[in-house]
């Protein structure tokens, strides 16, 4: 059970093409953003639909692939878990941002 603690699937699709960057240790990280939707009826029976952007990084092999085979648009499936972390901007603000360190990525749909 304890593998069940901090463990997220989503299934969406991606608002950007994914960033990709090469460390000078040579291993790879892509960063992307996917939108999941949820459709609902609100109290005037009209349907509304809320899309939820989340933060997604990929190391190493995942990375590799996510670069070879996805761009906007495309649907996938990921699992992975949440990270918090914080850091400042260039205006010296700290901020906080949460992200899906993604360790399983199945792609989606023919897009």
């Amino acid at each position: 059970m304890n593998a069940l603690k901090n463990r997220v699937q989503l299934i969406g699709n991606l608002g950007n093409t994914p960033e990709i960057i090469t460390l000078e240790s040579g291993k790879k990280l892509a960063k992307f953003a996917i939108a999941t939707n949820e459709t609902y009826k609100n109290s005037q029976g009209e349907r509304v639909t809320d899309t939820q952007w989340h933060n997604v990084v990929a190391w190493n092999k995942t990375a590799e692939i996510i670069e070879k085979y996805l761009e906007k648009g495309k649907e996938v499936m990921i699992e992975g878990k949440l990270t918090s972390r914080s850091f400042e901007d260039k205006e010296g603000n700290k901020r906080y941002i949460t992200e899906v360190v993604c360790n399983e990525l199945l792609m989606l749909g023919n897009k």
